[in-house]
């Protein structure tokens, strides 16, 4: 009897370790970089796709022979976060060259070594402010070392600042973990134009006579980047297809990341509302005036 339990402890110990292990973040990197082969070859048979795969682009199932991955692009700039507890990835793809600008968030589902999901958000000219030659500008530009370990928070405190941000477009009394400076990238927007401006804010106005709700959330973390990906609905129902990243250091987002597809006929401001009104400079006492 005792034998047996052993013997079943063990078993268990074994088949969990096998599992921790075929999940790691070098796994996660080889499935990224087939990828990214694939995708600047437009031949997806590049990459080692599970038996059964599914296929999704700006949030709606596809077949595979439908997706942008068929399409050869010249991909300029890309930067990876990867996520061994869920064992799933996210990598952000800038396009400039080849005559159709693109900026993509790309998500990978690895099981057993394969790719077994593929989920990709496309942006494009016709997309909330997009700006593929400023995104690539803005986004090279930042900082975006791997992290100190005094620099970290854990798996939970990335998703929860994540949130801070999206429940404070419906709940304004939710404090948001801003960082200062901070600087958003909102799909080829920027907050700042000084990379070195230590008062930069993100915090430049969110919707005040209207409740947005960020609905059908979904997390890729990456602690050692201290990154959390959140794919969503944005807006009213049905919500545009989102993608944002975000980057904490010691606990305050320090730079945000957009990625929004227009949804064809829909309108845009039935379902995002108007644009936030910025906030008001501050000015001096009358008598310094």
């Amino acid at each position: 009897m005792i034998r047996g339990i052993i013997s079943i402890a063990i078993l268990f110990c074994s088949t969990s370790l096998v599992q921790a292990e075929g999940c790691t973040r070098e796994v996660l990197q080889a499935a990224v970089d087939s990828y990214l082969a694939a995708q600047k070859a437009g031949d997806l048979s590049k990459a080692p796709l599970a038996s059964k795969v599914k296929y999704f682009e700006n949030m709606t199932e596809i077949k595979k022979e439908q997706g942008l991955w068929n399409t050869p692009l010249p991909i300029t700039f890309h930067r990876s976060f990867l996520d061994a507890d869920s064992c799933r990835t996210f990598t952000e793809v800038i396009v400039t060259e080849g005559g159709h600008p693109y900026v993509l968030g790309t998500r990978l589902k690895i099981e057993d070594g394969k790719i077994s999901e593929i989920d990709s958000l496309v942006t494009n000219k016709d997309d909330w402010l997009f700006n593929a030659d400023d995104y690539l500008k803005y986004s090279k530009a930042e900082d975006w070392r791997v992290l100190n370990a005094n620099e970290r928070i854990d798996r939970q405190a990335l998703i929860n600042g994540g949130n801070a941000y999206f429940d404070h477009f419906s709940d304004k009394n939710v404090a948001v973990p801003f960082n200062t400076p901070c600087a958003r990238l909102e799909g080829g927007m920027y907050t700042t134009k000084n990379f070195d401006d230590p008062k930069a804010s993100c915090d430049i106005g969110f919707p005040e006579d209207t409740k947005l709700p960020i609905l059908n959330r979904s997390y890729v973390v990456d602690v050692e980047m201290g990154t959390v990906n959140i794919f969503c609905r944005f807006g009213r129902p049905p919500g545009m297809p989102d993608s944002h990243t975000f980057r904490l250091v010691n606990g305050k987002i320090r730079y945000v990341h957009t990625l929004t597809a227009s949804v064809p006929g829909l309108d845009f401001e039935k379902i995002m509302g108007p644009e936030p009104k910025p906030k008001p400079k501050s000015q001096a006492p009358a008598e310094n005036r």
